[in-house]
């Protein structure tokens, strides 16, 4: 079989891969996305699907204000058909306890600092916008009415077709197989439906990115962790937002269709396998991405989302495209740079369930 030649080859089809692979190629450049099973199949398409600006640390909220900016207008932008069910609900951070409602005012002042408006509930409040919530036990709340939800599916989906419109590849039940590196740079890839001549590699593969990495040479600190959610029959949408507790980790929802989508990820688990029907988050040693170039000239990252990346998808899709094509990324996200584990600069987000 005669090899193929493309650009940039990025694996994974999830949001964030197609992300990438739409901005790229409307740079102009030739782009190949290598999916093994289908597109949303992993981390992306088992998402509780929140969006918020609610974070903890300079960066992702910035990065966050881009994504609110972004996703109310991101369906007719990508000539997408069907509902992309952008819902701006609202996301309840609710407290237990006093280090954790603290933990949320210091959440907020940065938040407000930057522009955005979330505020910090007292219960009583709480009641006012989620009036079905009992709030025994709760000393308070932070709160962004502008903060929701979006469609996993048809956001992935919207990104890949966007793409191919503007003549991206996309193989999908192509399994990757090889990384061909020469002399510190990448050269090729193996799939099992053809190799590529390429001149750069994004790895956007979630926890299976440790495997991918371990082809050129690098040693990515991720492990995956089973995060599961259970689904209720529809009921008459009510007013509820998303919910999340810092104190146990827990978070439910009501979706555009009326169903309640409730979630919890349990930490004591076994972390060795990524193998199962349920959604795996890829943790890092911070609970942070790991984004940008590699010491592997030509590869690069975008996974380590540790259970909040498909928000980001706007974001960090034209980051990595500014930073494959040697330009400076518009928001500064060299604090998630893979060398960062080694140099010993971890960087925690403290609003991450």
């Amino acid at each position: 079989m005669a090899r193929q030649t493309a650009d940039v080859a990025i694996i994974g089809g999830g949001v964030h891969g197609c992300s990438v692979a739409w901005h790229l190629a409307k740079e102009g450049l030739k782009v190949v996305l290598f999916e093994r099973d289908y597109l949303s199949s992993g981390g992306s398409g088992r998402s509780a699907a929140g969006i918020r600006q609610q974070f903890g640390t300079e960066v992702n909220c910035r990065l966050a204000l881009y994504n609110l900016e972004k996703f109310p207008v991101l369906q007719e932008e990508l000539e997408y058909e069907a509902d992309l069910e952008y819902d701006p609900s609202g996301y309840l951070w609710i407290a237990y306890s006093e280090s954790q409602l603290e933990q949320l005012r210091k959440n907020v002042a940065l938040q407000n600092s930057l522009g955005i408006n979330s505020k910090i509930l007292t219960p009583e409040e709480i009641k006012e916008v989620a009036p079905g919530l009992n709030t025994e036990g709760m000393l308070g709340a932070s709160w962004n009415e502008k903060d929701g939800h979006i469609n996993p599916h048809t956001l992935t989906f919207a990104y890949a077709d966007a793409a191919k419109r503007l003549g991206a590849v996309i193989q999908t039940q192509t399994l990757v197989t090889g990384i061909e590196v020469k002399e510190n740079k990448v050269t090729g890839i193996k799939t099992t439906k053809g190799d590529w001549d390429v001149g750069s590699i994004v790895c956007a593969a979630g926890p299976w990115s440790v495997e991918v990495a371990k082809w050129v040479g690098l040693d990515v600190p991720i492990v995956p962790e089973r995060h599961q959610i259970l689904i209720t029959e529809p009921i008459e949408r009510m007013k509820h937002p998303m919910t999340l507790c810092l104190d146990d980790g827990s978070y439910f929802k009501q979706c555009p269709n009326g169903t309640f989508m409730l979630g919890w990820g349990n930490p004591n688990e076994k972390k060795d396998t990524v193998r199962q029907w349920t959604g795996p988050y890829d943790i890092t040693p911070d609970q942070q991405a790991i984004v940008g170039a590699t010491p592997v000239e030509g590869f690069y990252l975008d996974c380590g989302w540790s259970g909040h990346g498909l928000q980001f998808a706007p974001s960090i899709g034209r980051i990595m495209s500014e930073i494959v094509m040697g330009k400076e990324p518009f928001i500064d996200v060299s604090v998630f740079r893979f060398t960062r584990f080694e140099e010993g600069e971890l960087f925690f987000e403290p609003a991450c369930i």
